[in-house]
């Protein structure tokens, strides 16, 4: 008999979901730049990869590309990307071994050479990928390819422990067992599941301890690493899916506090440029950890069920993910900063290299430009979820067509069509299909239409007090339980849901008396004029520096900020909204300039606590 996984919603399958309006625009801008053509400009995931069957880098540089490419390429039916993932795919699973091993065969000998443990961190992100290529595509192959290593690893495990980056990122391993279990009930997958769980990091014990109070220098300690950390705040829930202990819950939450208490910055993300570094808004945070700490909140609202994690989600994916981004996906940074004025080559207080905020190709290590891809096309994945009560979940909100079943097994179809985040209304259009024959629970309407009866969880925005619901032009009430309203009843064919979220313009106090200013779920920053001078050319993907060509040095007048004198701008939605010379919302204010707020350590400085100000405006 199968024992019950401890979880609130489940994921959809990978393909459920298909991206529209705005954010489709987004995964066709991160196809046509760096994650479709990548492998064609840089060594480190071309064609000599070792997940090719090449001599070149054969750890994880491959398999973090993968997991953005993959998804990407069957999220926009992209046949030339989909041709891309396929040929990863197929060596890898053509190099599985008689005992069940798989992977680069050189790095096994390599380590039994050396009399080194067996590394298991890149195989885990490999696993990852082929259980969403199941998903999407239904091989045969996978499930014992899967069913096969797992078998080996549970023989191997004690031997070879969970060591290092494996040790810290242990959960994730789990991900791909659970995933396994889901389908074929084998009992062993739960005994190596526990088995990863005594290996891991106790990611639930620091969180629920926090002791890292304090920006942290040059030094390896797995639980300071912030992309280790990003992974670590998904790892209780993981451990609860299995065992079902509340207090992993309750330390996800204190973890979370802690973090933005000693490390937390305005756009949603803690600081680490490699680790933990305190609250100053010039330090730095690594893209890596963006899109890990994404994935986090994914894995948070599907296990524990609750729409805060949602408000996390989207915040970090509208502010804290563009940002280190160009506009045309063709170079990144490897650290963003929140108060950044410059990007140079310059020495900061960090522990990574004087290249690490330019924008460009590779401009530290080679971790983030191979993992990056995975942030857009996974948050698309997760936008919408399944109830354990056989309805759907609305978990984030961008444009999108939903496809799946309710719990007569009837097929539902979901338009959502929205300008969400930089509008405040979310239209939400029903299509039923034909009931199964055997549920015998199909319904006509008064008007001959199909109707089913099942539930809506719609996540209201914790930032929101009034959201408003109307179902065909009627106002319903929403109750709202840890951060969802559900909405049962008889759905007919062509139902139309409206959500209106008002959007309030909010500061928030931060360290010297400085705030941040949100709307809604974005973050608003001055608007600097960018000056972009090349220092490296290449076909494809050149390496940059950018100077402020405006003034930078603003303070907001406090008298306004407590008259709420803030005017909201609206322009048309162009298809990269996150460039900031022609963003669709816009916040108008007054402020001043302070002459003596300047540079430090090759950044802004902190916020000056008591400003001297010019005469005039």
């Amino acid at each position: 008999m199968t024992k019950s996984l401890h979880t609130t919603f489940a994921a959809l399958p990978l393909g459920a979901i298909k991206p529209a309006g705005w954010i489709r625009d987004q995964l066709q801008i991160q196809a046509d730049g760096f994650t479709g053509h990548l492998d064609e400009h840089w060594p480190d995931v071309g064609p000599n990869n070792g997940w090719l069957g090449g001599t070149g880098e054969s750890w994880e540089r491959g398999p973090y590309y993968l997991d953005g490419l993959l998804p990407l390429a069957w999220l926009l039916d992209d046949e030339k990307l989909i041709a891309k993932a396929s040929r990863w795919i197929e060596w890898t699973l053509s190099s599985q071994r008689e005992d069940g091993m798989f992977g680069p065969n050189h790095i096994t000998s390599v380590n039994k050479e050396l009399n080194k443990k067996q590394d298991w961190w890149h195989l885990t992100i490999m696993l990852k990928v082929l259980t969403q290529y199941h998903e999407v595509s239904g091989d045969e192959r996978v499930i014992p390819f899967l069913d096969k290593f797992f078998r080996y690893l549970l023989g191997d495990i004690d031997n070879n422990p969970l060591e290092k980056w494996a040790e810290a990122r242990g959960a994730d391993l789990m991900l791909s067992v659970i995933w396994l279990y889901r389908r074929t009930g084998e009992a062993y997958l739960l005994e190596l599941a526990d088995k990863l769980a005594d290996q891991t990091l106790d990611w639930s014990l620091v969180l629920g301890d926090f002791p890292f109070h304090r920006k942290f220098s040059q030094r390896m300690d797995h639980r300071t690493h912030v992309v280790n950390v990003a992974m670590g705040v998904r790892a209780p829930a993981i451990f609860y899916e299995v065992d079902g202990d509340d207090r992993h819950r309750d330390n996800v939450e204190r973890g979370i506090a802690s973090l933005m208490t000693y490390h937390g910055q305005a756009h949603g993300m803690f600081s680490g440029d490699e680790w933990l570094s305190g609250t100053h808004p010039s330090q730095g945070v690594e893209l890596c950890a963006v899109v890990e700490y994404m994935f986090s909140m994914e894995h948070l609202i599907r296990i524990f069920g609750d729409g805060k994690y949602g408000d996390i989600l989207e915040k970090v994916a509208y502010n804290a993910l563009p940002a280190p981004i160009s506009k045309d996906w063709d170079s990144h940074q490897y650290d963003q900063q929140v108060n950044q004025v410059i990007c140079n080559v310059a020495t900061r207080t960090w522990s990574n290299g004087k290249f690490a905020n330019t924008f460009g190709l590779a401009t530290n290590f080679g971790c983030c430009i191979s993992n990056m891809h995975q942030g857009w096309p996974k948050f698309v994945s997760h936008l919408w979820m399944a109830s354990n009560d056989g309805g759907l979940v609305a978990a984030a909100y961008a444009p999108c067509q939903v496809r799946s079943t309710v719990g007569d097994g009837r097929q539902v179809t979901i338009d959502v069509d929205t300008l969400y985040p930089v509008r405040e209304q979310v239209r939400i259009k029903l299509g039923l299909g034909e009931a199964g024959a055997a549920s015998g629970l199909a319904a006509e309407s008064a008007t001959g239409s199909k109707s089913a009866a099942f539930p809506l969880y719609l996540r209201v925005p914790g930032w929101c007090d009034q959201a408003i619901l109307t179902i065909n032009g009627e106002a319903h009430l929403l109750t709202v339980e840890r951060g969802f309203a559900r909405v049962e009843r008889q759905w007919s064919d062509g139902d139309d849901i409206v959500l209106t979220f008002p959007m309030k313009v909010t500061t928030t106090g931060r360290s010297n008396y400085a705030v941040s200013v949100q709307r809604g779920p974005l973050v608003f920053a001055l608007p600097i004029v960018e000056s972009w001078v090349k220092t490296m050319h290449r076909d494809r993907f050149c390496d940059w520096e950018i100077y402020p060509a405006s003034p930078w040095k603003y303070g907001l007048l406090e008298s306004e900020l407590d008259a709420g004198r803030f005017e909201v701008v609206e322009h048309d939605v162009p298809k990269q909204p996150f460039e900031a010379a022609h963003a669709p919302v816009r916040l108008r204010v007054k402020g001043q300039i302070i002459p003596t707020w300047g540079f430090e350590h090759n950044s802004a400085e902190e916020p000056p606590l008591q400003p001297k100000l010019t005469p005039s405006q």
